[in-house]
């Protein structure tokens, strides 16, 4: 990617950089991530640099909140110029404050402890993206987390694992289901929950079957079943990635 001049970066962040696709299917997507620092930002300056208007809730939020919205916004941004030549910062919706994608594009962002990252795709191509990074849960506290993360049936599936093994199977679980809501939600306007999606299946060369177990729309119903993909790096952040398609 070209370099961006310090007229466009916000100081709080690093200039984003691809991530290597998911998978050869999805290499028509922008996958981009950059690090962040909240001591080094300047909120008025940074959001000037971005080309953003943030909204009144993130005016007014801590340090570290302000900064994952601007390298989450930067890395949308430069996402979309890498694929429609124009660097346009995502809006926000109405109906629950997440980013609004210019017409023709879907996408998603999603950050955690100073990472953040954002994908974008064509809409002719996508129905939307979902993107959600977690670092690794530690065994007890998976363990402590499962009943709000998993149906009774996945729970069942995890439970002749050892434990780091459980570990990750709850840690995977909850980042695909995130990612299921932000690639649904913006389609469906309705609310749903860790329990209303389950884990069918999960293979080691990064993918797994995730099944609705409620009706949110005639497209969307109790059943219908989605292939995601996941990657774990070697800083211990699971990224998983759903991306319905037409």
């Amino acid at each position: 990617m070209p370099a961006l001049p310090p007229a466009d970066l916000p100081g709080c962040c690093t200039a984003p950089e691809p991530l290597p696709p998911l998978a050869a299917e999805l290499a028509s997507l922008s996958l981009l991530h950059c690090r962040f620092d909240p001591a080094q930002m300047s909120f008025e300056r940074d959001a000037l640099r971005l080309g953003a208007l943030p909204p009144d809730n993130i005016r007014r939020a801590v340090a570290k909140r302000q900064a994952e919205y601007l390298a989450g916004r930067l890395c949308a941004r430069e996402a979309l110029r890498q694929l429609s030549g124009t660097a346009v910062v995502p809006g926000h919706r109405t109906t629950d404050r997440g980013p609004a994608w210019p017409t023709g594009w879907v996408g998603a962002i999603t950050h955690s402890h100073g990472w953040a990252a954002a994908v974008v795709g064509s809409a002719r191509d996508y129905l939307g993206l979902g993107l959600d990074v977690e670092t690794l849960l530690e065994p007890a506290k998976a363990l402590r987390l499962a009943d709000q993360i998993l149906t009774p049936a996945e729970r069942e599936s995890v439970q002749a694992l050892d434990e780091d093994r459980q570990a990750f199977a709850i840690t995977l679980a909850f980042s695909a289901k995130e990612s299921l809501f932000k690639a649904l939600h913006p389609q469906v306007e309705q609310m749903f929950f860790f329990q209303d999606a389950e884990i069918l299946g999960t293979d080691p060369g990064g993918t797994f079957d995730i099944r609705l177990l409620l009706d949110l729309s005639p497209r969307w119903s109790a059943g219908t079943s989605l292939r995601g993909h996941f990657r774990l790096d070697e800083q211990q952040r699971l990224l998983t990635l759903v991306a319905p398609r037409h």
